[in-house]
Order: structure tokens, then C-alpha cells, then sequence
């Protein structure tokens, strides 16, 4: 009974609600989530399908969505699905929306910190080590580097707490690093294109690179600052 309960998509065991889990998306509604510029709900470029919260690859402009909660101490969970050449990405520790018209049509965009979601042989992906899947995208490759599922789920996890990011694919952490480190900082700083602080709270954003992308299973808890030894 327990096995069977666990195993259907957006639900909560007794055990995860116990440990202070929340769900994010609940399965049939986009309740939660907002464009990334704050709008409602972008529905062209956006869909529950089966499920799942699921990006559409659109000709005249998409968007990324957000949460309407912000988060700073966090550890997230997801699973996601790509298709061949794929490529998205989940965003936090986010300093800035871009919003622009180009001939595609209006695009928005979160700046921040990129959980790399992405076929590995995906050109984007395939340019840089720091760009497969799994990676801080741009900044720091994965170790080990993990092809993921391609047409099936992956489950991904994300651990932001007292400074220290983890991201972690398929059951293993492939990346970790301190928000501190001179790169994350020379990153963020680039993200934001002005002088003011780095933001350490912000929403969580998926994103839609005009690829389909398909989340379910997604999940969070806010963290207790880790004991210093």
C-alpha cells in the first residue's frame, strides 16, 4: 500500500510530509506558478499535459515560468523529460527577468543560477563541459558527467543551504559549490549588469528553451541553516 502510494506522481508519502516536503505543482493545475515577469500563467507557451507542467516550443515568443513563493534555504526535487536534442533548465538564486520582442515574438527570461537540464548531444550542451546536464550551467562541469534518460523521467535534486549548493542527477551529486567561490560571484554579478547586492532569495524558475519540456514530482522543503562543526 505504502509502495503503491509513493509511486503515483504528485503525491506526498505520510513520511515526505512528516520531513516538511511541499508540493510545488500539484498535477492538474498550473496554481503556484506565474510567468517569470510576475503575469499570469503564460498558457501559450505552457501546459498541464498528463500530469505534468510541460513547455511548448512556440515561433511567436515563450516565456519561462516562476513560483509565486520565493526561497532561499531550500532542497528541491523533480523529475523532468526530454526529448532528443532537448535542452531547459531549472533557475534559482535568481537576480533579474529579461523581457524582450524579437521576431520570434515576446520572450522572458529568468537570470540566475542554472540547474542544466539537457541531452548531451544537444549543441548547446555538446560546446561546453560546464553545459551538459547536471552542470551549473556555464560555470562548473558535472563530476562525474551523467548522460540522462532521453524520453523518459530523470529525477533531479537541488540543495541550496548555509552557502553550499548541490546538484545531484539520477541519485548523483555531480556538482558542488560555494556560492562565495570567485566564479559563482563573478557569475551572479554578470547576471544582475549592475552594482547592487546579490540576491540570495528568489523564486524558482523553469525554463522554456523552446524545447518540449516535460516536470512532474516537483517538490520542496525549506532548510535549518547546517550546523558549523
Amino acid at each position: 500500500m505504502g509502495s503503491a502510494f509513493a509511486a503515483q506522481p504528485n503525491r506526498l508519502t505520510p513520511r515526505e510530509r512528516a520531513e516538511g516536503w511541499r508540493l510545488l505543482f500539484d498535477g492538474q493545475t498550473s496554481n503556484g506558478w506565474l510567468e517569470v515577469t510576475g503575469k499570469p500563467f503564460p498558457a501559450n507557451c505552457w501546459t498541464v499535459e498528463n500530469g505534468c507542467l510541460k513547455a511548448i516550443p512556440r515561433k511567436d515568443g515563450f516565456q519561462d515560468i516562476r513560483t509565486v513563493e520565493t526561497f532561499r534555504e531550500f532542497e528541491l526535487q523533480f523529475d523532468w523529460m526530454l526529448n532528443a536534442d532537448g535542452n531547459s533548465g531549472v533557475k534559482y538564486i535568481v537576480q533579474k527577468v529579461d523581457e524582450w520582442v524579437n521576431k520570434e515574438g515576446r520572450q522572458a527570461r529568468a537570470r540566475g543560477l542554472e540547474f542544466q537540464l539537457a541531452d548531451n548531444h544537444n549543441p548547446d550542451a555538446a560546446s561546453d563541459e560546464s553545459r551538459a546536464a547536471g552542470s551549473l550551467y556555464s560555470v562548473i562541469a558535472p563530476v562525474p558527467k551523467i548522460a540522462p534518460r532521453i524520453g523518459a523521467f530523470n529525477h533531479s535534486r537541488l540543495v541550496v543551504r548555509s552557502g553550499v549548493v548541490e546538484h545531484w542527477l539520477n541519485g548523483t551529486r555531480v556538482v558542488r559549490f560555494e556560492i562565495a567561490a570567485p566564479e559563482v560571484q563573478k557569475h551572479l554579478r554578470e547576471l544582475r549588469k549592475d552594482d547592487r547586492e546579490i540576491l540570495l532569495e528568489s523564486p524558482v524558475s523553469l525554463q522554456n528553451h523552446s524545447s518540449e519540456t516535460w516536470f512532474r514530482n516537483v517538490k520542496i522543503r525549506t532548510l535549518p541553516p547546517a550546523k558549523r562543526p
